[in-house]
């Protein structure tokens, strides 16, 4: 299967708290609410992976925070939900499958995503 997009980010977790302790909103229009009840390392790896997905589909305006929702597998593995939105932008590229990584370590969280067609 082609590679049709890539993308990486990495969050200060320090800073992450400190946005979301400024702007309380922020966890609800960022998170589901599954993924709102994570601690907070997971929730900027969470982050992370948002932000990754946008970069390897171009980061097309009008993608929409909801509509890439990272879940666990039984095995603990993560994975990506798609809908609305990011399902219409990754259909659009011909991605067909996404992986994605999630790490949290020191303070840094970070993800990465590849997309395949």
């Amino acid at each position: 299967m082609p590679v049709v997009g890539v993308g990486i980010d990495v969050v200060d977790v320090a800073r992450f708290a400190e946005s979301l302790e400024r702007t309380p909103a922020l966890r609800e229009r960022l998170f589901t609410p599954a993924e709102a009840s994570r601690p907070l390392a997971s929730l900027a790896a969470r982050f992370a992976a948002k932000e990754a997905i946008a970069k390897a589909l171009g980061a097309p305006a009008g993608l929409a925070w909801h509509d890439a929702e990272i879940v666990s597998e039984e095995t603990g593995r993560p994975r990506f939900e798609l809908r609305g939105t990011v399902a219409a932008r990754a259909e659009a590229l011909g991605a067909s499958h996404v992986h994605v990584s999630l790490s949290h370590d020191a303070g840094i969280a970070s993800a990465v995503v590849v997309l395949e067609g």
